[in-house]
């Protein structure tokens, strides 16, 4: 358990440092990719796949707006792999706890944000004096406060919360109350996820292609990947179309300024 908990440290550490104050895309933290990488480096990648694809409809809706964010995605994903992979749990059980695993952690985080709030008169001081040494001590504070501190919680949780509350044997019988309780409601959550995303992207023009979706996978029995494989089909003609008809107006426009300009002259 401590060799798998020191992997999984390490796993997180490098994508958050990576992602976050390298990178900064914004996308290695996604559960989409946390939680497959997990599963390799425990040995089990197609629960960590599965995993993914759930946690990242569970956090879909959920993205930093201002620095605040509802709960944190890397971390619940990373503890709930590591969860149904290291104590044999089923994965409905493991993506329950996510959310709340996630929660717990903005707080932890919450905690250390005026710690490093009432170091501001300092930095201040040390950015007018010298820029250089302002950049490599925030640089440094940062990564240890804001990356250390979780990395402790994290090889704390699998090493003594896993061998406390994660007994395999537990998981084979009926789930207790409030498994049954976390699970309803990861998957209600799930379902805001989706309606948050479609609140966003969804229009007139697009609209029409939820129902031939849904006309799709109920009553012509399609699967998942057939129907992706038909959007993306439809989604590339629409856009060449567009594409098409964007650069005949440009050039109607072009050619009416040309002609403009002739007879001014």
């Amino acid at each position: 358990m401590e060799k798998s908990a020191l992997i999984i440290v390490l796993l997180y550490y490098i994508i958050t440092t990576l992602d976050t104050y390298i990178l900064g895309w914004d996308t290695l933290t996604r559960p989409i990719v946390v939680a497959p990488l997990t599963g390799l480096f425990l040995g089990d990648l197609q629960t960590g796949v599965l995993m993914g694809a759930a946690l990242e409809s569970l956090f879909m809706g959920i993205s930093a707006i201002g620095g605040s964010i509802a709960a944190e995605p890397t971390t619940a994903s990373i503890l709930a792999v590591a969860y149904a992979v290291l104590t044999g749990a089923n994965m409905e059980t493991a993506v329950a706890l996510a959310m709340p695993i996630g929660i717990i952690m903005v707080g932890f985080r919450n905690i250390l944000m005026p710690v490093f709030s009432a170091m501001a008169p300092y930095w201040e001081r040390l950015a007018v004096k010298s820029l250089k040494s302002f950049t490599t001590q925030v640089t440094i504070c940062t990564l240890t406060l804001y990356q250390v501190v979780p990395c402790a919680i994290l090889y704390a949780c699998i090493t003594f919360g896993f061998e406390l509350f994660g007994d395999p044997t537990a998981v084979a019988g009926p789930d207790p109350w409030y498994i049954v309780g976390l699970t309803a409601g990861t998957f209600m959550l799930i379902a805001v996820g989706f309606a948050i995303l479609g609140s966003m992207i969804i229009s007139n023009e697009t609209v029409v292609f939820f129902f031939v979706g849904f006309v799709l996978a109920k009553f012509l029995g399609l699967d998942t990947m057939a129907i992706a494989v038909l959007g993306i089909a439809i989604a590339v003609t629409m856009f060449f179309n567009e594409k098409r008809l964007i650069d005949m107006k440009n050039s109607l426009l072009k050619e009416k300024s040309v002609d403009s300009k002739e007879d001014f002259f």
